[in-house]
């Protein structure tokens, strides 16, 4: 009887097998925590990958991400926030770009947070573009980190669903949709 293929998203397999292929696919692997989440954007690929391609916007989606600076064409520096108020940074290296089609990345020795990933754009015919993101990391402090993160709402898986939203209503709205009080302006209130 032949074995049947395993054909779930690498970061949901239950085959061992299918999840160590996708880090390897990963090159330049910083991490062992597997993390990926999908959206379905109304948009072209194009579009979407010249948005996410300037680093320097993400912030405007990415709740964590303080700022991006550009240091070279293909290494950026990476200042984002932790638990607690903490500011967590490091360099990270481009380790694939195809235009309108991939951008990965691996964090450079020495980061704060060893990281690497990749975002993925597909074409989804009429209902605009598939947009992957499949991160592995690993957490400050090991499991206790982890779960310190979650709690705060900062851990990766949380924050990558969140941000792809985020930016699936920027780029399809043109903002992102806040409640009626930024905590910021809760906090004025509050002082």
């Amino acid at each position: 009887m032949a074995t049947p293929n395993d054909d779930a998203p690498p970061t949901t397999s239950k085959s061992g097998a299918t999840r160590d292929a996708a880090m390897q696919a990963l090159g330049h692997m910083r991490g062992d925590s597997l993390i990926g989440r999908t959206v379905t954007i109304n948009r072209p690929r194009a579009e979407l990958y010249a948005y996410w391609r300037d680093f320097t916007r993400l912030p405007t989606f990415m709740d964590n991400v303080e700022r991006v600076d550009i240091l070279s064409p293909t290494r950026s520096h990476w200042v984002v926030k932790a638990p607690g108020g903490k500011l967590v940074e490091w360099d990270a290296d481009l380790t694939d770009d195809r235009d309108g089609e991939l951008i990965a990345w691996a964090s450079a020795e020495g980061a704060d947070v060893p990281n690497s990933g990749r975002i993925e754009f597909r074409d989804a015919g009429d209902r605009g573009t598939i947009v992957t993101a499949t991160i592995v990391y690993d957490p400050p402090a090991g499991v206790v980190g982890k779960l310190i993160a979650k709690m705060f709402q900062r851990e990766p898986a949380i924050q990558a669903r969140r941000d792809l939203r985020r930016f699936k209503q920027l780029m399809e709205t043109g903002e992102v949709a806040t409640s009626s009080r930024t905590r910021a302006q809760l906090q004025e209130e509050i002082a």
